[in-house]
């Protein structure tokens, strides 16, 4: 029986409140998740796949260096970015319009309890979706997130990944470039790679996409992989 999960779209929303909101579901999780624990209780944990996107902003992983970020205070103003250092794994990225980010709030438990299976398994979930529209795709060895002609020199990235887990629930997640902005990557190093490119679904086309359409084949292929149930 797939495990239920509730599907949310946030749409356009500030790093600061989303980051707030996905705290807020996280900890609800680990309460219960913690009474269950305390009292010998079996309550479900709930279980939840947030799609949204951001406007212009960059954010530093706890093992990130700082000098990954290009760009001073008054030139971060002047590209209407902000900046903040938060509590994923990884290192520096971008987040902007046009790109799809990911926050699956799973508890593990449900699932499986392996956090680079998790990984993998949302790697897969993009590679399948950018086959849907004729893009080959896959994984870089010694690195998260997908890439294109990981096997050669012309090897770039269409999707960063960064997750926190902590008893089994995960928070943050992936940074899928449908239709971004390319150039706000080059006031970074993009998650600490200096000698790598980045690219979205639009630069390889030539054509802008329906990101709708987008997320819902991704969010497809997520529930599939997982084997959930979204409500």
């Amino acid at each position: 029986m797939n495990k239920k999960v509730e599907f949310i779209d946030w749409g356009l929303r500030d790093y600061q409140v989303a980051w707030n909101n996905q705290e807020t579901i996280f900890d609800r999780t680990v309460a219960v998740k913690t009474q269950n624990r305390t009292n010998n209780t079996h309550l479900d944990t709930p279980n939840y796949l947030v799609f949204c996107e951001h406007p212009h902003v960059y954010t530093l992983g706890k093992s990130g260096h700082p000098e990954n970020l290009l760009l001073n205070e008054a030139e971060l103003k002047a590209k209407n970015a902000t900046y903040y250092k938060i509590n994923r794994g990884g290192d520096i990225t971008y987040h902007g319009p046009g790109q799809i980010v990911g926050y699956p709030i799973l508890d593990l438990d449900n699932f499986f309890t392996d956090i680079h299976l998790y990984l993998r398994t949302l790697e897969e979930a993009i590679i399948l979706t950018l086959k849907d529209y004729g893009i080959e795709s896959g994984r870089y060895p010694g690195f998260t997130g997908v890439w294109l002609d990981a096997d050669n020199d012309k090897a770039r990235k269409i999707c960063a990944m960064g997750v926190r887990c902590s008893r089994w629930v995960t928070m943050h997640g992936f940074a899928f470039n449908v239709n971004a902005d390319l150039d706000y990557f080059k006031n970074i190093v993009p998650c600490g790679i200096d000698d790598k490119a980045v690219t979205s679904m639009q630069s390889e086309l030539g054509y802008a996409l329906d990101i709708n359409e987008v997320k819902e084949k991704l969010k497809n292929h997520i529930a599939d992989l997982f084997q959930m149930e979204l409500i």
